[in-house]
């Protein structure tokens, strides 16, 4: 069975604008290097708009999230252009890791914590043991997003373009997937001992 074109198109929309958005600090970097920087700002809200609007009919904690993120965004692109100060974009890594402390956080304090909810997607019947695990695992994901954050706010702050690409570009990737790694082995070794 094929896909309708409505489909594909929002496959392609939502395939496009994630794309745009994870390379935010590459674009920054090379956009206002080498192009006008209303370029810059057209192509990054439109990419905010078509996230938006591709996750806004959809329901949970994680779309609601990618709202927030477009939302903010957009408010980040629209500020920076009629201020005209450009070097407010780079501030969008250090409104990410906020955003998302506060997720993770204030999943903290509800019965259920956002990885025990991630967790139960795979795991419905999650041991007593499990639920511990996790909600230590989302306090591990708080601590690393202020430390994370922390240290886009300083690459903001020292103004070397390249150190503020290289780290919110790469760098902060890198530590996300090896502390993503890092869990699911930890992970697997306590489900060896269970």
């Amino acid at each position: 069975m094929t896909l309708s074109f409505k489909k594909q198109a929002l496959y392609l929309i939502n395939f496009v604008s994630f794309s745009v958005l994870l390379t935010w600090p590459l674009i920054i970097w090379h956009g206002l290097a080498n192009w006008r920087a209303e370029w810059v700002l057209i192509l990054l809200a439109t990419a905010f708009l078509l996230r938006f609007l591709v996750l806004k009919k959809q329901l949970g904690v994680l779309a609601a999230t990618g709202k927030k993120i477009a939302f903010f965004g957009i408010a980040l692109c629209l500020f920076s252009g009629i201020l005209r100060e450009y070097h407010l974009l780079l501030y969008y890594p250090v409104v990410i890791n906020a955003l998302l402390f506060t997720l993770f956080y204030s999943s903290l304090s509800e019965p259920v914590s956002l990885v025990e909810r991630l967790a139960r997607l795979q795991e419905p019947e999650l041991s007593a043991a499990g639920v511990k695990y996790t909600r230590r695992v989302t306090q591990v994901w708080c601590v690393f997003f202020i430390v994370n954050g922390a240290i886009a706010f300083l690459t903001c702050i020292y103004g070397d373009m390249t150190i503020w690409a290289a780290y919110n570009g790469m760098i902060s990737y890198v530590l996300m997937g090896t502390l993503m790694g890092t869990e699911w082995l930890v992970r697997q070794r306590i489900k060896k001992r269970e």
